[in-house]
């Protein structure tokens, strides 16, 4: 999911209602996303979309959404550094020391 679209999307994967994170992603996004999430305690929910090929993945938190998540700081590496927004969209494979907060600047 882009980062500049906070539209929260339900739906059923597997029969059970899930927050959805991303849909059509490739198998190695799929991976990728699937571990971040599952180390930061969600339940992870993932189909295959037969024509196209791609995966859809959500997290069984209704209130999970990833532009907030992921802007409010929440979400944390394997490593447990604060993850970014390059992180998630995979701009980048370093992962970074988080900036300094405004409101801790001395």
């Amino acid at each position: 999911m882009a980062l500049n679209k906070g539209k929260h999307i339900i739906e059923e994967i597997d029969g059970t209602r899930c927050s959805l994170v991303e849909k059509g992603v490739s198998p190695e996004r799929m991976e990728f996303l699937k571990k971040l999430l599952e180390i930061n305690k969600y339940s992870v929910k993932v189909a295959s979309e037969e024509e196209t090929g791609t995966f859809k993945i959500g997290v069984t938190d209704m209130l999970f959404n990833p532009v907030v998540d992921v802007y409010k700081r929440s979400l944390k590496s394997p490593s447990g550094k604060i993850v970014t927004p390059a992180y998630w969209l995979q701009e980048s494979d370093k992962e970074t020391e988080a900036e300094v907060n405004y409101w801790d600047y001395k």
